[in-house]
């Protein structure tokens, strides 16, 4: 931390960030300019320590280890080509190449030990130390917007707050894939499923009894003979207030034109009025309005990146904590233009996270985050593991979902992801504990865990069955698990062509047990850095078996060995010392989730400025005890979630 006092005042500057500061203030201010002058100066020195240690440190080490390999010059291994990164270092679009770099060097496999001679440890911990300092060659940027369709939970959950009917329609929906293929496009097909659910989720709202659903047949239909107007001017008036809806925004007069010349239509086939109407409702519900997150507002052709309007504030921040559309309060809000004031928003965001609905964080985000989106179809080995059947899923599934809903709602440390003493449990999950329930209650249910080497995602049923395979545990799969989603590790992909412990010799491995034999395929050099990170940690966690129930031997007959050493020397011989040293790394732990669920808000990848964003984000959670809230709160208040780049052109290089 950086502490400097202004000689022109009696305010002290604490430095969270290259580019954030709090302001703590004595009897007298500076002013707004000096601030700009002192920021702009940290700025400039920042940029220019990030240009020397690249030329000092990394350049050196590309074109000594590397550049041989990956340049533009020969066909580049591995999709790799440093040549046009080394020209620009700071451009985003080398960001992910830059990280794939670090995790290689890291990790001992770049370069590789054939390539001869080999960097030192300290020339590999300071390309390493340089790469970190490319986030200051990249201008403030919010980064690339991306005008994104529903997700398919999302899609449901509209339709069950627009129409009044349960989201089940969906389900008919294919499964979402993610990339920008998924993100902003639509075939044929998929307007021909989405006409068809249209039709449906209009149909079943027709012959609902739900209050909710007869409350929106009300406001639909039931002023339509009494208003006094003709049919098209009723129609005209209902396209601006339904789309309103829909859109999540107002419709601007060529939409509505466009909504009532569909009506127009219905009544030039000889449909009634109310046949028309509904032909119009369909309309919308198939709209790329009503599909994909739209702005509201055009900005001008000078601009380079603009603020939020407060209609697209309102949907990003409500499908982010929600999973649905903004409901009538946060309307509201964005129609008076205050939604963006930060005492407003603030309070917003308390307001949605407090609600039951902010359960769905974890069905969007939570379940993605820790990898259980596939567990309710994986396959098991059902002779071995007759339990598994779809309720025992389903509780694994809600054990995890109530826990992340517990530090959410709570407003937990988020440490308690690794290190909590409590957990959710019914009859058969707590079979897989060995914990005996009392009471006549069958649901789930708040249990607070004795067994230090439970408590945490580490220890649940559902995250070691998601990370096992299918007839067994698998250590690797574990270790990557813990390094890539709670400690934000970049594990490198495994070599092509390196055989599985599946294809070992037989007889040789008969009396291993699975630690042995996950040992012995680390003889093979290619394996061997790799596998000493990931292993330990794997092992650390193998006195659970494939459905998370505690075992002391493995399949083999063999004892568990749940001992291991960590590269940084700290020891362990049960999942509770390790869980306690994992837990100690609070500041990973804490940024890794913090990264993950800025994503997750913006749609896209983190890159280039993003860094320097979540340093300054990192400060104000730390300064709260790392507690969830905090970390969502200063999520929304961020400057790329409230604000929008216009020219995708707008880059490092094009700003130079």
């Amino acid at each position: 931390m950086v502490v400097s006092k202004r000689a022109c005042c009696s305010v002290f500057i604490i430095a969270s960030s290259p580019f954030g500061f709090f302001f703590r203030t004595g009897l007298d201010v500076c002013s707004a300019q000096d601030r700009e002058a002192e920021l702009s100066t940290q700025s400039s020195e920042l940029v220019a320590d990030a240009k020397q240690v690249f030329r000092d440190q990394v350049s050196p080490f590309v074109k000594e280890y590397c550049i041989q390999c990956h340049q533009n010059k020969r066909p580049t291994e591995a999709g790799v080509n440093f040549s046009p990164a080394l020209q620009a270092p700071g451009d985003v679009a080398f960001t992910q190449q830059w990280k794939k770099a670090v995790a290689r060097v890291n990790a001992h496999d770049m370069p590789p030990e054939d390539a001869g001679k080999q960097p030192s440890d300290e020339q590999r911990q300071a390309f390493i130390e340089g790469i970190a300092k490319l986030k200051f060659l990249s201008p403030k940027d919010p980064g690339p917007f991306i005008i994104r369709r529903l997700t398919k939970v999302e899609y449901g959950n509209t339709l069950r707050d627009l129409l009044g009917i349960e989201p089940s329609l969906s389900d008919t929906l294919p499964d979402d894939v993610s990339g920008a293929g998924y993100l902003n496009s639509l075939t044929p097909l998929q307007m021909e499923h989405y006409l068809s659910i249209a039709k449906k989720a209009l149909d079943r709202m027709d012959i609902s009894e739900e209050p909710s659903a007869r409350k929106v047949k009300e406001q639909l239909f039931g002023q339509f003979s009494s208003s006094g107007k003709d049919a098209r001017s009723y129609a005209e008036d209902f396209a601006i207030s339904f789309a309103r809806r829909a859109y999540r925004r107002p419709a601007s007069s060529a939409e509505v034109d466009v909504l009532v010349s569909v009506f127009d239509l219905g009544k030039r086939n000889n449909l009634s009025d109310a046949a028309s109407l509904r032909l119009m409702l369909e309309a919308i519900l198939v709209s790329p309005q009503f599909l994909f997150i739209t702005p509201a507002e055009s900005p001008g052709a000078e601009a380079d990146i603009v603020r939020l309007d407060d209609y697209q504030l309102a949907s990003r921040l409500s499908y982010l904590i929600w999973g649905t559309m903004p409901d009538e309060e946060l309307a509201l809000l964005a129609d008076s233009g205050k939604l963006h004031e930060p005492e407003v928003l603030g309070s917003q965001v308390d307001r949605l996270v407090e609600a039951p609905r902010s359960r769905a964080l974890f069905d969007g985000f939570g379940a993605q985050w820790l990898g259980l989106n596939e567990l309710r179809v994986k396959t098991f080995d059902i002779e071995k593991y007759p339990q598994m059947t779809n309720e025992l899923r389903s509780a694994m599934y809600d054990e995890v979902r109530l826990f992340f809903d517990s530090i959410v709602r709570e407003n937990r440390s988020v440490i308690d992801f690794v290190d909590g003493n409590y957990t959710f449990l019914n009859s058969e999950l707590a079979a897989i504990y060995g914990h005996e329930l009392t009471g006549a209650d069958t649901g789930m249910r708040r249990v607070k865990l004795a067994n230090r080497n439970r408590g945490g995602v580490l220890g649940m049923p559902g995250i070691l069955a998601a990370t096992s395979f299918p007839n067994r545990t698998s250590p690797v799969k574990r270790g990557v698990w813990v390094l890539e989603q709670i400690l934000g590790e970049h594990v490198p992909t495994p070599p092509p062509d390196v055989p599985n412990l599946e294809e070992q010799d037989k007889e040789k491995i008969a009396k291993m047990t699975l630690r042995q034999r996950t040992e012995l395929h680390r003889t093979n050099s290619v394996c061997a850095n790799c596998h000493s990170i990931l292993d330990p940690i794997g092992f650390g966690l193998e006195n659970f078996d494939t459905i998370g129930r505690w075992r002391n031997k493995d399949d083999s007959g063999g004892a568990i060995d749940a001992a291991g050493e960590l590269p940084s020397g700290e020891r362990f011989s049960t999942p509770e010392e390790l869980k306690r040293i994992l837990a100690g790394r609070t500041d990973a732990i804490a940024r890794n989730l913090l990264e993950k669920l800025l994503a997750y808000a913006l749609c896209r990848n983190l890159e280039g400025y993003d860094e320097i964003v979540v340093d300054g984000l990192m400060k104000k959670i730390s300064a709260d005890g790392y507690r969830m809230q905090t970390l969502i709160r200063e999520i929304v208040s961020s400057y790329p979630f409230l604000h929008r780049r216009i020219h995708e052109q707008f880059n490092t290089s094009s700003k130079k």
